[in-house]
C-alpha cells in the first residue's frame, strides 16, 4: 500500500551491483526505453525518460497508476478521509456544536452509507489513473494495455527484446535499450484464509462492500491492518484486530503506537495482543477466526492484511540475469540498477521501501542513471513516512529506537500537543511532536509527528534532517500563533545547545 503497505522483508538485501558491470551512460535521446507496470515508480520514471528525449513505452494492465492508484494508496486515503471526519465529530458537543433532537454529550448521530463511500472511492481512483494516462500521452509516451515480459538474451548491439501479451489478446514484440522492472506487488494471502472476495477479503477487495460490516475481523496489526481497522471502528462497524505481536504496528515508534493503541481501545475496538490467526472460515452468515491457541473470533466480514508478494514471477526475470531474493524481490542498488544489464527495477517489487513516494524516487533515478544525467543515490535516511490512523503517525530519520539500542547517538525531546494553545482550541487531547538531534552538533537527525494531518505537520523537521539544519535554525523560524506547527519549534528550542555546554 503505497503512502500504506506492509512492512519491507528482513530477508531483501540491497547490494551493488559487481564493478565490473558497464554504466548505461551516455544511452540518451531517441533511445527506446519499456517500463513494465504503471504505477508511481513507473510513471515517474516515463516522464523523466521522455523529458530526456527517449522513446518510452509503458505496459500496464490495470490501468495507470498501478495498485497505488485503484487499489492501494489512493482508494484507502479516500476511504479513511470519510472516516476522518467522523472522527472530527467524535467531540463537536465538546466545542459547543448542536444538532436539533440530539441530546447534549451524545455520541454516534452521524452515520457514513457505505455504499456512497465506496463509490466515491472507486470513481476517484479511476479519475487519477486517467489523468495519469492523460499526461503520459500529452508527452507523447506510449501506453500498451498488457503484461510484458523480459526475453532471456541481448543483441549485439546491446538490446532487449520484450513481449507484450496484449490485454485484447493479441502480441507485440519489443526493442529496448533500457527496460525498468516497476511491476509492484499484490496482497499477500494464507493458504488457510483464502479471500472469497465476499467474506474474506483482501485490501484490494474492500471497495466492493455495499454495506457496513457489522463486525470486521482484521488479521494483521501492521499499517494496512491498523489503517482499515481504525477506519471501519470510525464509520460504525464493530472491529476486532487481531495483532501476533505485544502491540499494534510493531515497526513503528512505541509511543506513537501505544498511542494508537490506546485511541483504538478507548473507541471501542476489541484488540486481540499475541494473538495469531490460524485459519479463517466462511460460516453461513459470516466469518471465524480460528486462533493458535483454540481460541475463534466470529464476525461478519474478516480483511487479511499480512502484507504484499512482490509480483515478478513469471516475466522472465530470472532468465533475464535479474537477481531475485528468496522472497522474490529484485535486487537494486542505490541507483535502482539490478545485476543484468540494462535492466532496472523500481518501487514494490524491489522491497526497498514500501512507499510511493519511494517507488517514484526510485523510478526518476534510475532514469537519471540509465540516460546519463546527473543523479544522487536514493538516500532512505530521509523519506518521510505517515500512517494514516486517527490521529495520524509521521516520521522521519532517526528513530528513538535508534538511540536507545546505541545504533547512533542523539538527543531527544517529547512535547504533547495537549499543552498547544491550537490544540485546546480544536479540541485535541490526544497526540505528540518528538524531535531527535546530534547532541554535538544540534543537527536535526530525525522526527515524530502523532496529530490529526502529521502528514503535514512533519514537513518542517522533513526539511531539516533533508537539510541537515540545527535545532537552532528551526526554532528561529517564525510559526503563527496560535498553530500546532509552533510545537515543532518549540521542541526544537528544547534541545538548544548553549556555549557553555557546548
Amino acid at each position: 500500500m503505497s503512502q500504506t503497505t506492509s512492512a519491507p522483508p528482513t530477508d531483501t538485501p540491497t547490494p551493488a551491483p559487481s564493478s565490473d558491470q558497464p554504466r548505461a551512460s551516455g544511452v540518451r535521446g531517441g533511445s527506446r526505453v519499456v517500463i513494465l507496470g504503471g504505477g508511481p515508480g513507473g510513471y515517474e520514471a516515463a516522464l523523466v525518460a521522455a523529458q530526456l528525449g527517449a522513446r518510452v513505452t509503458v505496459v500496464e494492465s490495470k490501468g495507470l497508476g498501478g495498485s497505488a492508484v485503484l487499489t492501494d494508496v489512493v482508494p484507502s486515503k479516500t476511504l479513511i478521509a470519510t472516516a476522518e471526519w467522523l472522527t472530527v465529530t467524535e467531540y463537536a458537543s465538546d466545542l459547543g456544536i448542536r444538532m436539533d433532537g440530539i441530546e447534549p454529550g451524545s455520541r454516534g448521530h452521524f452515520h457514513a452509507d457505505l455504499a456512497v463511500v465506496n463509490q466515491r472511492v472507486r470513481a476517484l481512483a479511476a479519475r487519477q489513473s486517467l489523468d495519469i494516462a492523460q499526461r503520459l500521452e500529452r508527452e507523447g509516451i506510449e501506453i500498451l494495455d498488457g503484461r510484458g515480459r523480459l526475453g532471456d538474451t541481448i543483441s549485439p548491439n546491446g538490446t532487449r527484446r520484450i513481449l507484450v501479451d496484449l490485454d485484447d489478446g493479441g502480441s507485440l514484440d519489443l526493442e529496448a535499450e533500457m527496460v525498468l522492472v516497476a511491476t509492484g506487488a499484490t496482497p499477500r494471502t494464507l493458504p488457510t484464509a483464502e479471500p472469497d472476495g465476499e467474506r474474506i477479503l483482501t485490501w484490494a477487495q474492500m471497495y466492493s462492500l455495499d454495506e457496513l460490516p457489522e463486525h470486521l475481523v482484521v488479521v494483521g496489526s501492521g499499517v494496512t491492518g491498523a489503517e482499515f481497522a481504525g477506519a471501519y471502528n470510525a464509520l460504525g462497524a464493530d472491529v476486532t484486530l487481531v495483532s501476533s505481536r505485544d502491540r499494534v504496528l510493531p515497526g513503528e515508534d512505541a509511543d506513537a503506537a501505544e498511542l494508537i493503541e490506546k485511541v483504538f481501545r478507548r473507541r471501542g475496538m476489541n484488540v486481540l495482543s499475541r494473538s495469531r490467526a490460524a485459519a479463517v472460515r466462511r460460516t453461513e452468515d459470516g466469518v471465524e477466526v480460528e486462533l493458535t491457541d483454540g481460541r475463534v473470533v466470529e464476525g461478519s466480514h474478516c480483511l487479511v492484511a499480512v502484507g504484499g508478494v512482490p509480483a515478478t514471477s513469471d516475466i522472465g526475470l530470472a532468465e533475464a540475469g535479474v537477481e531475485l531474493t528468496e522472497s522474490g524481490h529484485v535486487v537494486v542498488d542505490r541507483v535502482s540498477r539490478t545485476r543484468a544489464f540494462r535492466v532496472y527495477a523500481a518501487g514494490d517489487c524491489t522491497g526497498v521501501l514500501p512507499l510511493a513516494s519511494v517507488a517514484a524516487m526510485q523510478g526518476r533515478i534510475a532514469m537519471w542513471h540509465a540516460l546519463g544525467d546527473a543523479v544522487p543515490p536514493l538516500d532512505l535516511d530521509t523519506v518521510a513516512a505517515n500512517i494514516f490512523t486517527a490521529p495520524e503517525i509521521a516520521t522521519i530519520g532517526v528513530s528513538e529506537a535508534d538511540v536507545v539500542e546505541g545504533r547512533t547517538a542523539g538527543a531527544i525531546t517529547r512535547l504533547p500537543l495537549a499543552r498547544n494553545p491550537r490544540a485546546k482550541m480544536l479540541g485535541i487531547t490526544e497526540g505528540f511532536v518528538k524531535m531527535i538531534s546530534d547532541p554535538a552538533t544540534g543537527t536535526v537527525i530525525g522526527g515524530v509527528v502523532v496529530a490529526p494531518r502529521a502528514s503535514e505537520l512533519i514537513l518542517p523537521i522533513t526539511l531539516a534532517v533533508t537539510q541537515r539544519l540545527t535545532v537552532d535554525q528551526l526554532a528561529g523560524a517564525f510559526t503563527i500563533y496560535p498553530s500546532l506547527s509552533g510545537s515543532i519549534t518549540e521542541a526544537a528550542r528544547t534541545l538548544h545547545i548553549s556555549e557553555e555546554s557546548s
